[in-house]
């Protein structure tokens, strides 16, 4: 599905309580999770080990990082919207709720979908909450929900 692509942070408005769109699916290969481990410290034999986590995993395979899932809201929001002008900065601002509710099994694909849940003015930006489900291809509950805040300055 094409971006919903808005002329300005301000133009978000008109999106709150509505759905902004359904990104494509991402592919979640072993390489990421490694690459993930290995920036975050998080080695844990579930994420790396295929043989052990093929025998001993409640998912009969490795599986990505809740964290990594989280992180990549902000690729997958980026392939959802675009604002086209009057954006300095965007700033990650913070989560409200964050919950993991199904594992993504590795070579498994993701994808989002993005909702505006608010839009408020501030004296020296914009911030938006953003309602993000990450879908896990193959499963039936969400790999992620979360409510991001971001920040657009101009």
């Amino acid at each position: 599905m094409p971006p919903l692509v808005v002329s300005n942070p301000q133009s978000l408005k008109e999106w709150v309580g509505r759905e902004i769109g359904v990104t494509e699916w991402l592919p979640v290969t072993q390489e990421r999770i490694a690459l993930f481990a290995e920036a975050t410290e998080d080695r844990q034999w579930i994420h790396l080990n295929q043989v052990r986590a093929s025998k001993e995993s409640p998912y009969g395979a490795t599986i990505a990082h809740g964290f990594l899932t989280l992180a990549l809201a902000s690729h997958l929001i980026a392939k959802a919207i675009q604002i086209q002008n009057g954006v300095r900065l965007a700033v990650n601002y913070g989560l409200n709720r964050v919950r993991f509710p199904a594992a993504v099994r590795v070579d498994s694909r993701i994808r989002a979908l993005v909702g505006l849940l608010a839009f408020e003015e501030l004296s020296d930006s914009v911030e938006a909450t953003y309602g993000v489900t990450i879908e896990c291809e193959q499963s039936e509950k969400p790999a992620c929900v979360a409510e991001w805040i971001v920040r657009y300055y101009s």
